[in-house]
């Protein structure tokens, strides 16, 4: 008898069995309700225009930019700058890899988390009990010579739209990582010195059609480990965000990216600025596709608060120092939870 999952992508097992399948489907109290969120554009998530981000009005961008991090954790922002050419590019491009044949999408495929160049699908396949209805190809992305001879070599302009892009999108993370700076009261150049020599990596997420969403998830509920991540998506809706306990749909506006702050950023602001829950849902009509940019300190980064941001009696300080290695195998070890796996360092759990 063939096994149950004879195909290791969700998209080529899908087209085989036009089901979900057992792997996939949550527990009863562990689904989508997908009744009880809010599409209200009133309760949406912060638009902020960068076109002033340089110019004569940039404290009040910056401002603008503390007060979405300090309340929402999320906001998007248009006139970010990457040209709307390369943003077009990189989305055909990925629309294009995900479409080429299986065999062709294999040569990349790897279950391994620790592999830099990756096409994977669900989370993490070797430790979850429940998949998530997404495939994924996964790009380490800086130093970009390091990596970019590893990526996939189909379609053939591949490497050249998505190095493009992903230089791009360093740009904008590190403008915003200064405003984000700035908006604490520091210096413009403090936490990307904090971050070491950094690193960056992207995920091109690919959510094929699901016949019945209600009983999965794209991604469940979870908070990003890295610094800042910048998101790139099509048109179709996915992305919810949890604010005052409630789910919030994040649709996409036209020319916009989202922007999601991270854990290392709420611990280098000492807890000031609040990495949040977010998920995807998925829908039984339409493909979708997302890019998240993860911008993140350098492994041997030693990840601690500015000595400005600790305040023995109003601010004390949030979390033990750690380095982003330890963070990010801990992260990957618990899996996606609504849990913090900042609480884990927490100066009272000295568990390792």
């Amino acid at each position: 008898m063939a096994p149950a999952i004879a195909k290791p992508l969700l998209s080529d097992l899908v087209a085989q069995s036009g089901q979900v399948p057992s792997s996939h489907i949550r527990p009863v109290g562990d689904r989508p309700d997908l009744d009880n969120v809010d599409h209200d554009s009133g309760a949406g998530i912060p638009v902020i225009d960068l076109k002033q981000l340089d110019g004569p009005d940039r404290r009040k961008v910056v401002e603008a930019i503390g007060s979405a991090c300090e309340t929402d954790g999320f906001f998007m922002v248009k006139n970010h700058g990457i040209p709307e050419e390369v943003v077009e590019g990189m989305l055909r491009v990925a629309r294009e890899f995900f479409h080429m044949p299986e065999s062709e999408r294999l040569k990349c495929y790897s279950d391994d988390p620790k592999k830099a160049i990756r096409l994977s699908t669900s989370f993490n396949v070797r430790t979850e009990k429940v998949s998530n209805w997404r495939d994924f190809l996964r790009l380490h992305c800086y130093p970009l010579e390091s990596f970019i001879d590893q990526w996939p070599s189909n379609p053939p302009s591949f490497r050249q739209v998505v190095g493009t892009y992903s230089t791009e999108a360093r740009a904008l993370a590190l403008r915003l990582l200064e405003a984000i700076s700035e908006s604490l009261g520091l210096e413009r150049g403090h936490m990307v010195s904090a971050m070491g020599r950094q690193a960056q990596h992207m995920a091109v997420n690919y959510y094929p059609p699901c016949p019945q969403p209600e009983l999965t998830y794209g991604l469940p509920g979870h908070k990003d480990p890295n610094a800042i991540t910048l998101l790139l998506q099509d048109g179709v809706s996915g992305l919810q965000v949890q604010r005052n306990g409630r789910w919030v749909a994040v649709n996409p506006v036209p020319d916009a990216l989202v922007i999601n702050i991270g854990d290392q950023v709420q611990a280098l602001s000492n807890d000031r600025y609040k990495s949040v829950l977010h998920r995807v849902i998925v829908n039984s009509e339409s493909e979708r596709i997302s890019v998240p940019t993860f911008y993140c300190p350098s492994p041997d980064a030693v990840i601690a608060p500015a000595d400005a941001l600790v305040d023995g009696d109003l601010h004390p300080l949030a979390y033990r120092p750690f380095t982003y290695q330890a963070y990010y195998d801990e992260f990957w070890n618990m899996g996606l939870q609504s849990a913090s796996c900042l609480d884990r360092f927490r100066p009272d759990n000295q568990a390792d």
